[in-house]
């Protein structure tokens, strides 16, 4: 099952490190309203615990496609939140 943990620490390193990228913009930005950058966050920390779930159903048919999917998933959503925070200005 070390994929299975490969994957978790990978979901919670992206999402970690997008939260933090948040936290430094929100930080070097103090003048600015923080509504966009929070739901970030907000959005980041349901990614993470939606995911996190999907990891931990345990009766799937395919392991190995239900894996993949989870994977392409967090590289998707992760990119979204990503141009988010680029985006904040």
């Amino acid at each position: 099952m070390a994929n299975v943990r490969n994957l978790k620490k990978d979901i919670n390193y992206v999402l970690g490190d997008i939260i933090e990228a948040v936290y430094v913009w929100e930080y070097a930005n103090t003048d600015k309203d923080t509504k966009k950058s929070e739901a970030i966050i907000d959005e980041a920390i349901a990614t993470f615990d939606e995911l996190i779930a999907k990891v931990n159903v345990s009766d799937v048919e395919n392991a190995k496609a239900h894996f993949k999917a989870i994977k392409d998933e967090l590289e998707t959503k992760g990119r979204t939140l990503i141009d988010k925070v680029n985006k904040l200005g």
